[in-house]
């Protein structure tokens, strides 16, 4: 189970990242692609990475946006189809 702390930190980490990749969450919800059960999945996927420094390293070191997440990254086949509509 995770914390609280946990959970907010990597649900920083997953907003950053979708803004990185030019993602558009609240959009996504409004037009359907994204529900909020998926949100929560996203959030959990993320906070099961076992890279979470690297990749607050590495999301400082990004300019919007990027091609692609890490591949460490556990939601980069969601924010492709998000990318995708």
């Amino acid at each position: 189970m995770h914390d609280l702390d946990k959970l907010k930190r990597h649900a920083a980490l997953f907003d950053e990242m979708a803004q990185l990749q030019d993602v558009d969450l609240e959009q996504a919800m409004l037009d359907g692609h994204l529900s909020i059960p998926d949100l929560d999945d996203a959030v959990l996927r993320c906070a099961n990475c076992k890279e979470p420094r690297a990749c607050a390293v590495w999301q400082a070191q990004q300019s919007v946006p990027v091609i692609q997440p890490p591949a460490y990254c556990q939601n980069q086949e969601l924010f492709t189809e998000l990318k995708e509509g």
